[in-house]
């Protein structure tokens, strides 16, 4: 990796010298099927850069990662690739005004989902091609200029298989039995794409007449493999893409600019999905085969929506360098949900942001590594690990924050601006600032230096000074941690809240406010009513952690299900799960808030949520000679509310899937074993193949399910996704053996695949088996620096954090972690980056601990 990295400075030399004036990229990719003869498998890559020099005579160089170079030409003279080529660039001298660079190369496919990635699907042997490049991973495919300001148009051309259809970002047709694309607008490589393969593929179209009377015409595709295709829904894909054209239409006032907008769901794929413009990769896993919540189908719709979005915050308009990764991640984070609400059937996605896309955000905003949302990225590895949290869901929270502070009309009008001001080009923050001052009337300087150019998370508490039953006065409180001591300006919603005859916890009162400062005075709130409960945030309009006065936190205690909002019930959760992280309330306390009260919450995405956070608190920060009996009673809680749920409902399933994973005791897993085979039944549980393999993972985990019967399991499901589940149980099973041979074939090895690496982590370290992984925390440090520098950066990354021996929670792993650090000051930024954020995550589950120890 340390080869292939480039610099933010030797991308600005670069920018400064050269401007491309477009590509030509053939691509040959017969030899995706067939035997390989025992070689690595390649494909011919031949690229023609046609690009301007500044300069004349400078030197400068292509990227490139390839296992060979054929030939390289620059200006029609032929140099030798054993000179120009170290693996990753290719020296380029002596430049003239105009140039013309043609590589030959020979390129690898890949089994990481980095580059070009070749998976072959178990159930019928079919090969499936697609590329994912973001942020550097085209040069794996074709030579070119690999940052995102050298913008140029891209004409691809593709020899497929026989019986194969080829896509790209253009329109494609096969001639003489090459796929020949149309050249596309001017956009950075990064967003370059071409999917192949024997794909199932669905049309429909949109179309739409604008106020001038002209009207744009966009052919719609979406495709999946052939296995998948009979649990495709493409018309509910379709329906969620035409609704999202039109709402970004009618907003954006900028016809959507790259002809047709395809949607490939494809294998083993790291990321959600890709902005691809005119062809958008997801992964497939948005393709249901069995039954799930509204949630799943909520979160397809707001990444289909996310990745639209990107067609303007992105890929029209785009970042110079990394740095303002924000302009495009936090806008379409901001619009999968704003665009959800306003265009879909999910009018209450912006529940699910403040419960669960802000979770993510708080979580990365408190870690070490946390950073302005314009970040100091110094080079390509900084870059992938800073698709985060803070970049995603803190600066779209950010983002929602702005519309509440300059008003969404002057917000909508300065994006629109920015498109017109800006289409085909790259910017920076300061672009994107000065049409929001222009239509705001705002300076916008104070707003950006405050939100976006510090980093940290402030908490918010209400204090409330009562007299003869009456609010005296209501303050809130803002504070900031030590080592980010910033405090913010806020636009907040202050809501008061009494409980009714009937037990419910109702608002009465409703102020907004700007918070500044140490100490703001809500001066219209004096004089109301006692409240029962003070909501600081209240509508979620600002980004912070919500705290509560001691007689709100006795209220919630009592009432918390009484809260007749789902919104503001969604954020009460939110800031308890907040304050358990903070070890501010005892991790057993939360488990018994969400026993006594989940089974009233309405909102399927919240209790999802719950769920999960629920799991961390027994397994991360509960006591650990408390967990034995957290877990019976969240077992039994689980089961309660499993029988009781309405039969075939959205809450049964997630409360079968709950218990499932809470099932330790033996009457518990005998009921999963009866589920599994048919011999026991639960009115409306449809026990499908997704739930079947969410049975038999604790199964094996607990060591009731063997080998064989994992095997017959796989011979009922014998797809991609059987393959994964079977690999993640089978690596679950309570074995020295099996631990030992799970640990060889993802460190020792690196024959598996990116999916089959997850599987196999996911499988590895069970909270069960804490004795049994023990042994692996001295491997892991003694392994990690070398994987660092052997495999991809996105292999590193899943085996850094993934194997990082996070339930060897006690103070000799956090002594290990720091000697680690300590003796690897110079290994790569963004590996001790990762190591640093398991340590401090190590730390506050450490601290939790003694917190949740001291009430018991």
């Amino acid at each position: 990796m340390p080869g292939e990295n480039l610099s933010r400075d030797e991308a600005r030399e670069r920018a400064a010298l050269l401007s491309v004036e477009g590509y030509d990229v053939s691509l040959d990719l017969r030899s995706a099927v067939g035997d390989a003869e025992g070689e690595p498998r390649t494909f011919r890559s031949v690229t023609t850069i046609r690009f301007r020099c500044n300069e004349p005579g400078a030197s400068s160089f292509a990227d490139l990662i390839a296992p060979s170079v054929t030939a390289v030409s620059l200006n029609g003279k032929d140099l030798d690739p054993s000179g120009v080529f170290d693996g990753a660039r290719i020296a380029l001298e002596d430049l003239a005004a105009e140039n013309e660079l043609v590589v030959d190369a020979q390129c690898a496919y890949s089994r990481t989902g980095e580059g070009l990635h070749r998976f072959v699907d178990p159930e019928d042997g079919e090969v499936y091609l697609y590329t994912q490049y973001e942020p550097a991973d085209s040069r794996r495919v074709f030579a070119n200029f690999e940052q995102p300001d050298l913008k140029a148009p891209f004409r691809f051309e593709v020899r497929a298989p026989e019986g194969w259809t080829a896509w790209s970002n253009g329109a494609g047709e096969l001639t003489d039995g090459v796929w020949k694309f149309a050249e596309t607008k001017p956009i950075s490589t990064y967003i370059t794409c071409v999917v192949a393969g024997p794909y199932h593929y669905v049309t429909d179209s949109y179309s739409r007449t604008f106020a001038d009377g002209t009207t744009l015409e966009i052919p719609l595709g979406a495709m999946c493999r052939k296995g998948l295709a009979p649990h495709f829904d493409a018309d509910d894909v379709f329906l969620v893409t035409k609704q999202g054209l039109d709402f970004f239409h009618e907003n954006f006032d900028y016809p959507y600019p790259f002809g047709k907008y395809d949607q490939a769901f494809v294998p083993e794929y790291n990321l959600g999905a890709m902005e691809n413009p005119g062809l958008v990769t997801f992964r497939e896993e948005y393709i249901f085969r069995g039954k799930v919540t509204q949630a799943s189908y909520e979160a397809r719709a707001n990444v289909i929506l996310h990745e639209m979005a990107h067609m303007w915050f992105g890929d029209l308009v785009t970042m110079a360098w990394w740095d303002d990764l924000w302009l495009k991640e936090s806008f379409a984070d901001f619009m999968g949900t704003f665009g959800n609400v306003g265009a879909t059937r999910f009018k209450d996605a912006w529940i699910t942001f403040a419960n669960r896309r802000k979770a993510w955000a708080y979580r990365a905003d408190q870690l070490p590594s946390t950073h302005p949302i314009t970040a100091d990225i110094r080079d390509l590895q900084d870059a992938k690990l800073n698709f985060d949290g803070i970049t995603y869901a803190k600066g779209a929270s950010v983002l929602k924050q702005l519309v509440a502070y300059v008003g969404q009309d002057a917000f909508l009008e300065g994006a629109r601006r920015y498109f017109k001001r800006h289409a085909y080009g790259n910017t920076r923050l300061g672009d994107l600032l000065s049409v929001l001052g222009e239509t705001s009337g705002r300076d916008m300087t104070a707003w950006s230096r405050s939100w976006l150019q510090t980093a940290g998370v402030n908490a918010l508490t209400p204090q409330v000074l009562l007299e003869n039953s009456r609010v005296a006065e209501l303050a809130v409180l803002q504070e900031a941690a030590e080592s980010h001591p910033e405090l913010r300006p806020h636009r907040v919603a202050v809501g008061l809240y009494r409980l009714t005859e009937g037990g419910a916890l109702e608002r009465y009162a409703r102020v907004e406010t700007d918070v500044e400062g140490p100490r703001t005075v809500v001066a219209d709130l004096a004089g109301a009513e006692a409240p029962d409960l003070v909501l600081v945030n209240d509508d979620d309009l600002t980004y912070c952690k919500i705290r509560f006065d001691a007689a709100s936190l006795d209220t919630l205690r009592e009432h918390l299900g009484g809260l007749t909002d789902p919104l503001a019930r969604a954020l009460c959760w939110s800031a308890l799960w907040n304050m358990t992280r903070d070890a501010l309330l005892p991790a057993r306390d939360f488990i018994a808030l969400v026993l006594r009260f989940a089974s009233r919450e309405s909102d399927i995405g919240v209790l999802q949520m719950l769920h999960a956070w629920t799991h961390t608190a027994l397994d991360r920060y509960a006591a650990p000679d408390w967990r034995e009996t957290g877990g019976a009673l969240l077992a039994e809680g689980a089961l309660r509310q499993l029988r009781a749920a309405g039969a075939g409902s959205e809450h049964q399933l997630a409360w079968a899937r709950f218990f499932a994973s809470t099932a330790s005791a033996e009457p518990d897993l005998a009921l999963l074993k009866d589920l599994l085979d048919g011999t026991t039944s639960i009115e409306g549980l449809e026990v499908d193949q997704e739930l079947r393999w969410a049975f038999l993972g604790p199964l094996a985990a607990h060591g009731v399910a063997d080998e064989s019967v994992i095997a017959a399991e796989l011979a009922r499901d014998d797809t991609a996704s059987g393959k994964r589940h079977q690999v993640r149980c089978l690596a679950a099973r309570p074995s020295a053996a099996v631990k030992a041979q799970a640990w060889a074939q993802v460190v020792e090895s690196d024959m598996l695949s990116n999916a089959l690496v997850e599987a196999t982590i996911a499988g590895f370290d069970q909270p069960s088996q804490r004795e049994l992984t023990a042994p692996y925390a001295e491997k892991y440090f003694a392994a990690i620096d070398r994987l660092w520098q052997e495999r991809s950066i996105q292999i590193g990354m899943d085996i850094v954090s993934g194997l990082f021996p996070a339930l060897q929670d006690r103070p000799g792993t956090l002594a290990a972690t720091d000697a680690w650090l300590a003796a690897h000051e110079d290994a790569a930024p963004a590996l001790r980056r990762l190591v640093l954020e398991a340590r401090d995550d190590l730390a506050r589950a450490l601290r939790a601990q003694e917190r949740d120890a001291q009430a018991g």
